[in-house]
């Protein structure tokens, strides 16, 4: 069966790949920037659009890990069958002696059990063809190719695409300063849509380390392109790249962009938390939108009589050395003294830990942080006896 399908529109069938638990956020993402044929996987939202909309998707998705734009699918039996089948395609539409090329594979078969001999066969049709065809071939370039080549083996069944992004899309470019295990860009920006966040309302990541949170709520609070910091993506290396289109794509896309009246607050303890957060906003152009404050949550306040969307990262017994039990329930205690009127949220790996909390979670959603399962809580704080002390508040 062939994978790559031209429409009369010119549109042609792309795959998001994704974390565990996004692919309905990401499918809502792309249909809302305009993808058709839009279809669920595990892990992967698969959709139809033609190479404006790469551009854009690659720009603009929040919860897209890498975009491939698959070229050709096949039946093999063994090794031998990769090679031959690789080498009768037509790669003189996508490579030339002078580009290079890389080759990442990923395999469940009994057949191919070894991902870096799949690279290695694909890697030697390739250049074997160009030798046949031009007497020169390709140069392979592991860190910095012009073009990346992703082959996928599930059972006997392999598809070849194009990476059109290259490095994982969670590299947003404006993160050049982390604390400890710094929460994903693309996790933060997922679990922010997951717990509603529209912009409509004042924000708290009460734990802000990096400020990954506060970054990514901003962004799309304001309906800024979520990769609109990053230096360059892959398909910008291709041959039949247009440069004149992906200008207006990004003209488009930032014209978008809309004004947020609500505050967007981070607090930590830690001085040098508080900096890099800091920096990292300003890598982003976000200073006007985000404050972060040197702050122990434990030892805080609800700073707006108003509704407050809260989202945060706490430390895991994996990360920190923290006392379990004492940590959770003063963060219990916290949002029952102190934030009334508050939807929080949090993700945390340690599921005994949430026991201490003291809170019935009205919500739990199963995500995965990296390798560890992980659920992404819900606390709905109501107002209650607390009320009358906002009552004379300063409306924010």
């Amino acid at each position: 069966m062939v994978f790559f399908e031209r429409t009369m529109s010119n549109n042609f069938k792309m795959v998001a790949k994704t974390l565990f638990g996004f692919e309905e956020i990401l499918s809502k993402e792309l249909r809302n920037l305009g993808a058709v044929n839009v279809k669920e996987g595990v892990r992967n939202v698969s959709f139809e659009g033609d190479t404006g909309f790469m551009y854009k998707a690659n720009l603009s998705l929040r919860t897209a890990i890498k975009i491939l734009k698959p070229i050709n699918s096949f039946y093999v039996r063994d090794e031998k069958d990769l090679y031959n089948k690789i080498y009768d395609m037509d790669w003189s539409e996508y490579l030339s002696p002078e580009t290079t090329f890389a080759i990442d594979a990923t395999v469940n078969s009994d057949h191919f059990t070894h991902s870096l001999y799949v690279s290695q066969k694909t890697k030697d049709a390739i250049a074997d063809k160009f030798r046949a065809t031009d007497g020169r071939r390709p140069n392979v370039d592991i860190k910095f190719p012009d073009i990346r080549i992703n082959i996928h083996i599930q059972m006997n069944n392999c598809n070849v695409s194009l990476d059109t992004s290259g490095p994982s899309l969670h590299h947003r470019g404006y993160r050049t300063a982390t604390n400890i295990a710094p929460i994903n860009e693309v996790l933060a920006a997922g679990l922010l849509l997951l717990s509603g966040w529209d912009g409509q309302c004042h924000f708290l990541d009460p734990m802000c380390g990096s400020g990954t949170f506060l970054t990514e709520a901003a962004m799309i609070a304001c309906n800024i392109p979520a990769n609109i910091n990053r230096k360059e993506f892959a398909f910008e290396k291709w041959q039949d790249f247009d440069a004149e289109l992906y200008e207006k794509i990004i003209d488009s896309c930032l014209n978008k962009a809309r004004e947020f009246h609500f505050k967007i607050i981070g607090y930590d303890k830690a001085p040098s938390a508080v900096q890099k957060a800091q920096d990292n906003v300003e890598n982003a152009n976000l200073t006007e939108y985000v404050k972060i404050e040197r702050k122990n949550f434990f030892e805080s306040e609800k700073f707006t009589k108003n509704h407050l969307h809260m989202v945060f990262n706490p430390p895991y017994g994996e990360r920190l050395n923290i006392e379990m039990e004492e940590f959770y329930g003063k963060i219990g205690d916290t949002l029952k003294q102190n934030y009334p009127g508050t939807d929080a949220w949090f993700i945390t790996s340690n599921l005994e830990a949430l026991k201490f909390v003291g809170l019935r979670p009205s919500r739990k959603i199963k995500v995965f942080n990296s390798h560890l399962e992980s659920r992404l809580v819900k606390y709905v704080m109501y107002e209650g006896s607390k009320k009358a002390k906002y009552k004379n508040q300063v409306k924010s």
